[in-house]
């Protein structure tokens, strides 16, 4: 297209214009800049999640065509999911750059907002799932695996076998531990910033987030655990 340029094509005016402190325009620079900086942090966390979403979706539906070239690019989809999640990982991890002093004087102007509002985390723990529940990802996992006449069971044991299968088996681990750590590191800078006051939508603070740190997959876990353990007891 003639005439496009990287400002067009990225909307980069509108992208850099979504940055809107609530503190007055008089407040110490210091948190102005602070305050920018929690904004943009959380704005890309949700531009990755948005990614995010759109991979792990796509391998749903690829888990539910169930051809080989469709398990091939689920599973190039997942490897992708789990970097952005290591990334989004390293975003929390950047926040504790943020200073306590100036958190604590814009904290007031966030009013009833709160990052457990987010309708894209929401709907990435639906796909995932957690200790005692199987997400939408995991089911059509399960339901690819029986359409090639094995069960989860028969993937692991299968191993490199079992081929693309095999290979998402190993990159769902790989995302629901990118999950878990990002949250875990949430929960970390959260202990630092704020100790044990209320959250600012109303929950309870550190329990609330505490309580939401579910490990992923957890029968896809049960079953591996249980092949090492079978494996380790005919090796000795």
């Amino acid at each position: 297209m003639t005439g496009l340029t990287y400002s067009d094509y990225v909307q980069t005016g509108t992208l850099l214009s979504l940055q809107k402190t609530h503190s007055p325009a008089g407040a110490d620079r210091a948190v102005l800049l602070a305050e920018h900086f929690f904004i943009v942090a959380h704005q890309c966390s949700e531009l990755w999640l948005k990614q995010v979403l759109a991979d792990l979706e796509t391998v749903v539906d690829l888990l539910r065509a169930r051809s080989d070239d469709d398990l091939d690019l689920g599973a190039e989809l997942l490897g992708r999911a789990g970097e952005v999640l290591r990334l989004m990982h390293e975003q929390v991890v950047v926040l504790e750059r943020l200073p306590l002093r100036c958190f604590v004087e814009f904290r007031p102007r966030l009013g009833t907002a709160s990052g457990a509002q987010s309708e894209q985390f929401r709907l990435l723990a639906g796909l995932i799932g957690g200790d005692g529940t199987n997400g939408t990802l995991y089911q059509a996992f399960e339901s690819a695996s029986a359409h090639r006449g094995l069960s989860v069971a028969g993937v692991c044991r299968a191993g490199l076998g079992a081929g693309a299968l095999h290979r998402i088996a190993e990159a769902l681990l790989d995302v629901g531990n990118g999950y878990w750590r990002w949250k875990v590191a949430h929960l970390g800078l959260m202990s630092s910033m704020v100790g044990d006051q209320e959250g600012t939508g109303g929950t309870s603070g550190m329990d609330h987030l505490a309580r939401r740190i579910t490990v992923p997959f957890p029968e896809l876990r049960r079953i591996r655990g249980a092949l090492h353990a079978g494996l380790t007891d005919r090796a000795r």
